[in-house]
Parts: structure tokens; sequence; C-alpha cells
């Protein structure tokens, strides 16, 4: 057996448990250089994905320094990256888990193929999913376009049980040199943000399987009833965790089965979320112009409206809607928001503000720190009506209605604006020291007015919606 090493190229797959990669890579008996390459792909993330992603690294350089080795850290396009380490480590072989967004699938073709050429082995792993994109077909062999056939699909299939962690990563005699993560200076972005973010981030991977397990044994029966109130701890926060790779979907998946089996009442429901996720990877695997076009053709000519001074009010909570308000201030104080308030947020600003969905994509990309692309993209298509639903046309959120019976109390928005309170709560408040001093936002200025009547915004919505069906059935 050759005891050339193995350079371990991590993405977003920070962990060491459930790792298909890493666990057949420990089996070769080789020696193993963990690597993590700030590229200019992964540059292009928002800020406060970055920053969180910082944080990922740091934990996981910990994790594997505790037994015994090392993450290397190298910023550069990949494959120059790659093709220098090969040079001074002797390394035979670059093993990598797959991602499924256009400008990863992109880089690590151009990876694989040009090592090939130049005889290394180059070895792409599964782990990101639970299931390839490319292996989940219709009868027809097509990929599938509706979410519940997808989970009919999917939901009996065989997931393989999750590998233990490794104990031991054999090192190499000598190990090249390493970048500091300090100078990558990742949350650069982020200002006096970071500062605000930070006690509400649950970072790596011992921190996401303790979120896992009191989730199974304190929430999942109660999480198909509970799941949609803001104001309740009722959600596994997982989606931050996923997004870094810091827990993997396999022992998610087998959790949650185990759960139902036991008679949990929300734990199905709580599977069909995370084949949710499965379910927009399989979308932007087979149709990546769904990260920046309408996913329906027949909507390429709807007359979005651009970013505008309304669009800015909205990214900043001053649209004078609580509930819109204090959603996109959780995102900005906690960097995540509600899976409710998202879908509120992003029916007001494609329906009552007539506003391209993109915008919202966006600002979201550089807000939330679960930012996952694919998510990202469909779950906005999915609220503007262009993307993958049956009737979108009549699915129009009213923030007031919407709040009435998800947050009857009124205690998440009260919790996010501080203008609604004499005494506003911890996170109210620091919306304003987290938020750029150029805003000019004030605590004790009086609460916005409301920025259009919300019976006339629905009206309005609707009335283009109408008149976009008449023209394409002309």
């Amino acid at each position: 057996m050759s005891a050339a090493p193995l350079l371990l190229w991590f993405r977003r797959d920070l962990r060491l448990a459930d790792h298909p990669m890493l666990s057949r890579a420990v089996a070769s008996g080789r020696p193993l250089i963990p690597l993590f390459i700030l590229d200019p792909e992964t540059e292009a993330i928002g800020a406060a994905a970055k920053w969180r992603l910082g944080l990922s690294l740091a934990d996981f350089a910990a994790r594997l320094a505790a037994m015994g080795s090392r993450l290397i850290l190298r910023r550069g396009p990949a494959l120059p990256v790659l093709e220098a380490l090969l040079a001074e480590t002797g390394a035979e072989g670059v093993h990598w888990s797959r991602l499924y967004d256009p400008a990863s699938k992109a880089r690590d073709t151009a990876v694989k193929a040009a090592l090939k050429a130049r005889g290394v082995a180059a070895v792409s792993h599964d782990g990101f999913l639970l299931h390839e994109p490319m292996e989940v077909q219709t009868g027809q062999g097509s990929y599938y376009k509706v979410y519940t056939p997808f989970w009919n699909a999917v939901r009996g299939r065989d997931v393989p049980s999750p590998d233990a962690a490794p104990k031991v990563l054999a090192a190499p005699d000598h190990w090249p040199a390493s970048e500091a993560l300090d100078s990558w200076q990742m949350g650069r972005a982020m200002w006096r943000g970071a500062a605000v973010c930070l006690p509400y981030q649950a970072v790596g991977e011992a921190a996401a399987r303790d979120r896992l397990s009191v989730f199974v044994a304190d929430k999942i029966n109660a999480y198909r009833e509970s799941r949609d109130f803001p104001a309740r701890d009722a959600t596994s926060r997982l989606s931050e965790n996923l997004t870094y790779g810091e827990i993997g979907p396999r022992l998610i998946w087998h959790e949650g089965r185990r759960a139902m089996q036991e008679g949990a009442a929300g734990a199905e429901h709580f599977l069909k979320e995370l084949v949710w996720r499965e379910f927009a990877w399989h979308l932007l695997h087979h149709t990546p112009h769904i990260a920046t076009q309408n996913w329906r053709e027949d909507w390429q000519a709807f007359p979005w409206q651009g970013d505008s001074a309304a669009a800015e009010r909205w990214r900043r909570g001053m649209t004078g809607e609580p509930f819109v308000d204090a959603a996109m201030r959780e995102m900005y104080v906690t960097g995540t928001m509600h899976n409710r308030a998202r879908m509120i947020v992003g029916s007001y600003l494609t329906k009552h503000l007539l506003t391209d969905w993109r915008v919202g994509q966006a600002w979201f990309a550089e807000c939330l720190t679960d930012w996952d692309p694919a998510a990202n993209a469909m779950g906005w298509q999915w609220v503007a009506g262009s993307g993958p639903d049956a009737a979108p046309y009549f699915r129009v959120f009213n923030p007031a209605g919407q709040a009435e019976k998800f947050d009857p109390n009124a205690l998440y928005r009260r919790r996010f604006i501080a203008e609604l309170s004499r005494s506003p709560p911890p996170e109210a408040c620091q919306y304003f020291e987290a938020v750029p001093r150029r805003w000019g936002l004030d605590p004790q200025a009086p609460y916005p007015t409301p920025m259009i009547a919300l019976e006339a915004g629905r009206a309005r919505a609707l009335a283009a919606y109408a008149a976009r069906n008449a023209e394409r059935n002309t």
C-alpha cells in the first residue's frame, strides 16, 4: 500500500461523523491532509454566511487538532492551490464531497478533469444530501417538478446509517504550511453586527448534535402544531448547521425515523421538511436557472419592479407592518428568520410591493447565517409564484392576518420591534446596535406608518397576476 498522502478537500462538510468521504479516506490507511480552500466561489458568498463559515472553520480546525491532525488553509482558485499542494506533499489523490450549485459544479468538473489529465486520482463522494439528485427519477426517467411526488418517491428509500466519527486520522510525515484563519477576515463585512449576532449561533458539530438531541427529546412531538408560531421555541434550528455540514442529513433522518417509530406526532412532518431541502437541491441540480431566472418560463415577462426606496424600507425593517418588520429585524439580530416569517416577508415584497423576488433573494443571501442557495432560490420563487407550485395566483399572505393567527399575543413582534414597547426587550434594542450607522435609525423615533394599505396592495397584486394570465392565454 502506498504511503503517499491524500488531500481531503473540505467544503460544506465540516464534521467528522456521518461523513462518507472521510470514512472512505480513513479506510484507505493512507496519511490524510485535511484542506479548506478560500476560493473565488467561496469569497462570493454573503457577509453573514462568510462570517459564520469562518466560525465553523475555527471549530473544525480545533476538533482536528484535538485528534492530532490539522486543517490546512489556503486561499486562491482551487485548481492552482491543489496543484501546489500535490507538488509540496507528494499526495497521490484528492477527495471531496459533491456540491450541486452551478458555481461549485463548474469548478469541480474542471478540477476533476485537470487532475485526471495529470494522472492524479480525483474522487468525489456523496454525503451532502440523503439522495443524489441524479438518482431520484420519475417513472419516465425525468426529474421531479412537484414536491409531493418527490416526497412519495423518497420516503421509503433506504438511507444508509451514519458512520461514526474516526478516532484518529493518519498524519503525513511533513505538514504543508497553512495560512492563518484570522488573516482571511471572514467577518470583515459584518462590522459591528458580528458581536450582536454571535450569541445566537450554535457553531460546530458538537453544538449541532446537541440541538438535534434536544429537539428529538423535547420538541419533535409538538413540531407540526407549533412550528408556525415564531414566538415559540418549536423548531430544530438545524438549518444553520446543515448549511456548513456541521451535521449530516443521514444522522438527522435516522433520528427522525426513530422518533416517528416511537410515536412522536410531529416526526413525519419534520422529515418532510428535511426532504424539502432535498427537493430544493434536486431542482437546482436539474434546473440551475432557478437561482437566477423565473423557474416557470411563462413568467419571464412579468413586470416585476426593481430595487427601490420601498424595497430599502423592507430591507431595514421599516415597512410599518409589524410582522414583516419583526422578521427582518430578527434576521439582522440573530442571522436567521423563522420559516413562517420568511413566507410573510417574501409575499409582502413580491406581492404587496410587486418587487422582483431576486431583490429579496440577494438580501437573504447577504444576511442569513443559514443561507442555502437552493432553499433560498426555491423559497423565493415559491412565494413569488414563479417557482414550482400549483396555485400561486391566489396566495397573497396578509401580514396582519398572519400575525393575528400565528402571533396572537404579539410576543414575536414586541421581541424585535423596540418602538412597540416602553421597555423593549434586548433583541429589539440589539437591532439598532447591529445596523449600519449610516442608516440613521433611532429606537426612540416613532414607528413608521405602513407603506401601502394591505387590501390595496393585495388588489394591485391580484390585478397584475390576472393581467399576466390574460396575456398568456391570448
